[in-house]
């Protein structure tokens, strides 16, 4: 069962709030604290209003379900695409969609299937199910689904070996990406798998282990209390009994995302950059398809870690949708920019071959690619899990007797209309 509850605190506007919300959104816990109403109500109407929540940009399915891999205690579906002569000890690219996307979706933006034909690698397909997250969120910021053999971390472990036996795999070349909550569920993985993971892919995500509730996910993603480089680099060593070797780490991030701060970016690397043993300073810069990469490699040159960051970009994966080097389809969150991360992830992976860059003109990368705040409720809410039926009466916060009834019920009306107006209360 998951289950991730806020405080109702005691002011009188926040019990208002708690009032008017479902009943296991006005759940209490000591260790979480709901965010002030000013700022909660208008992010979650943007989010109500993004672009993303009505559409996944659903494509041709190109995947195929995978048939039963486990105990699957996360309880994901898994779905695989796996090209016609597909040589055996082939390379393993796992993928994990964004919000309110799926898998098939998700595929069809970023065209990793597309890839795989040219390139001749397996993809596996981890897939939310709204049961667990009603908006598709891979539950990155919920301790019993991001933790070694529990939960959805456990589930997706479970998916990678059933896929390996099943084709014949390179267990030596299995790799990870996803965008925001897939991305952040990346970071997961590859903390509390370190030894299956050749390399991993980060776009638009999280560093592990900065969240457990919440509040604490919201101010993550805006950037706000987060960790120390050795806080974030314990949380690393503490996820796995492994002492290396370490997965290769590329990171993705818009200059405007301003719905998971480009900070994440630099946490994600400071992350992973010690246990490494690499440098604070990066290697080299360079400019790769007119975006700014900065490379860390080890003594002897190899390339450990990478980090693009696209000017003027928003909360999405980037592409490159035109040319001879042309994958996927832009769509909201899919955001064709001019560069592919698709084809460069992989590349710096070493599963496709590369490529020679083209002189092409650019194209403006989209800053307005989302409402601001557009994934706040999708990146955290709450997993339905059967919520205890409640008497009638308990479902009303109660008011302390020296609080006015008529002030709060004045302003319990506003914030339902808000609410309603945003379409989160009927």
């Amino acid at each position: 069962m998951k289950l991730v509850i806020v405080q109702c605190s005691n002011d009188i506007a926040t019990r208002a709030l708690c009032a008017a919300l479902p009943p296991f959104l006005a759940a209490e816990t000591r260790n979480a604290d709901l965010r002030k109403i000013s700022d909660t109500i208008p992010r979650l109407a943007a989010f109500r209003a993004g672009p993303g929540f009505q559409t996944n940009g659903q494509g041709r399915d190109r995947l195929s379900d995978l048939g039963d891999f486990g105990s699957n205690q996360g309880a994901l579906r898994a779905r695989s695409y796996v090209p016609d002569d597909l040589p055996q000890a082939a390379p393993l690219v796992v993928v994990l969609h964004g919000c309110t996307q799926t898998a098939a979706g998700y595929d069809h933006g970023s065209g990793w299937s597309q890839l795989a034909d040219q390139e001749g690698f397996a993809l596996l397909f981890p897939e939310q199910q709204r049961a667990n997250n009603p908006n598709l969120c891979f539950n990155w910021f919920v301790p019993s689904d991001t933790k070694r053999n529990g939960g959805e971390a456990l589930s997706i472990r479970q998916m990678i070996e059933a896929v390996v036996v099943e084709y014949g795999l390179d267990r030596g070349r299995i790799f990870i990406t996803g965008l925001s909550a897939g991305g952040a569920m990346t970071s997961v993985m590859l903390a509390c798998y370190p030894e299956v993971f050749a390399g991993g892919a980060i776009i638009a995500g999280l560093p592990y282990g900065i969240a457990k509730t919440i509040p604490e996910a919201f101010d993550r993603m805006r950037g706000h209390g987060m960790p120390s480089e050795r806080q974030l680099q314990k949380a690393l060593r503490d996820a796995s009994p492994h002492q290396g070797p370490w997965p290769s780490i590329s990171v993705w991030h818009g200059s405007a995302d301003q719905t998971v701060a480009s900070s994440n970016a630099g946490a994600i690397v400071a992350q992973w950059r010690a246990i490494h043993g690499l440098d604070v300073r990066s290697t080299r810069s360079e400019k790769v398809d007119g975006q700014s990469r900065y490379v860390w490699c080890n003594a002897k040159g190899q390339e450990l870690i990478e980090d693009y960051r696209i000017a003027g970009m928003g909360h999405g994966t980037p592409l490159d949708t035109a040319g001879d080097a042309a994958l996927g389809v832009g769509s909201p969150f899919m955001l064709d920019i001019g560069i592919s991360s698709t084809r460069h992830i992989a590349r710096f992976w070493g599963v496709a071959k590369p490529f020679v860059e083209r002189d092409a003109k650019v194209k403006p990368a989209r800053a307005n690619s989302e409402a601001p705040g557009a994934s706040f409720a999708r990146a955290f809410s709450m997993p339905k899990v059967g919520v205890p039926n409640v008497p009638r009466s308990a479902k009303r916060a109660n008011f302390p007797p020296s609080q006015k009834p008529n002030s709060a019920a004045g302003i319990r009306k506003v914030i339902e209309e808000a609410l309603r107006s945003a379409g989160l209360m009927h």
